[in-house]
């Protein structure tokens, strides 16, 4: 009896601990209207440091491989675009201007870039070779990264998982489930929760992206582009109910929507830089 009140005092606990946390929105609307409400029980401060130490860890490793910043022309066309953009990061977050942003180039055939939380961006020369990006398009994938950041969307998926792993470990260890039933557990919360706010994680940043390049004086209609040449060399297409991210299709229709919604931003943004 004891053992059964103390399993649901922990499950209660836990669950004040869920229905406690601030379902919020990270950022402003914007012109693209991202308001959906978020859930956020780890703090940034815990996500920004974390970040901070596996990015350099990252840059460190790049470096030592002889592989970090080795062409210094494109990674000033980074810098340069990343400078653009980071000033309209006030539109959805009126501290994010001020964060402590850095891009560096990893020598890599990955067709890859990301932007960990608090500014920290990396990309490929792989995505910009093989894609042979041009500026409006190296801005549309940086707006999508930086967007990711902007909507920390880090810090909700480990929050998220920090809550579903709390209340399986409790579960198997004081009902004395087996680590398979737990292990179970984990892969049909991944697939129910994870999945599904993974693909709303990526659609926020594909239209909070164009928004920042369209601000920024960089065509957002690159953004489609982009997702036409990745399909194009992408050699397989996972079955979207079970993927993290949107079927090009899907993906480039939304972003057709989204591009000409922020037109009239970047039409005004590149009438002022003439």
């Amino acid at each position: 009896m004891k053992r059964v009140l103390h399993f649901f005092g922990l499950l209660i606990v836990t669950a004040l601990i869920v229905g406690c946390a601030a379902y919020t929105s990270s950022t402003n609307k914007g012109t693209v209207g991202v308001d959906r409400k978020q859930f956020l029980i780890l703090s940034s401060a815990q996500m920004n440091q974390g970040a901070k130490e596996a990015y350099d860890q990252v840059i460190t490793t790049s470096n030592q491989k002889n592989a970090l910043n080795k062409d210094s022309d494109t990674l000033k066309r980074l810098q340069t675009i990343m400078h653009r953009l980071i000033p309209h990061t006030k539109v959805f977050r009126s501290d994010a201007p001020s964060w402590d942003w850095e891009v560096n180039l990893i020598q890599s055939d990955q067709l890859n870039a990301w932007c960990m939380p608090g500014g920290k961006i990396a990309f490929y020369s792989g995505i910009i070779e093989k894609l042979q990006l041009n500026d409006d398009e190296i801005a549309a994938i940086m707006g999508h990264e930086m967007s990711h950041a902007l909507r920390e969307h880090s810090r909700e998926k480990a929050s998220r998982t920090f809550a579903t792993q709390t209340t399986i470990s409790i579960a198997s260890q004081l009902l004395g489930l087996g680590s398979t039933v737990s292990s179970l557990a984990n892969q049909v919360s991944y697939v129910t929760f994870s999945l599904p706010n993974s693909r709303e994680a990526e659609t926020e940043a594909d239209r909070m992206g164009v928004e920042l390049s369209a601000r920024a004086g960089y065509d957002p209609k690159a953004a489609i582009s982009v997702w036409t040449k990745m399909s194009k060399v992408s050699k397989s297409q996972p079955f979207e109910l079970l993927s993290t991210h949107p079927i090009y299709e899907t993906r480039i229709a939304d972003l057709e929507k989204y591009s000409k919604k922020v037109e009239p931003l970047y039409l005004s943004s590149y009438k002022n830089n003439l």
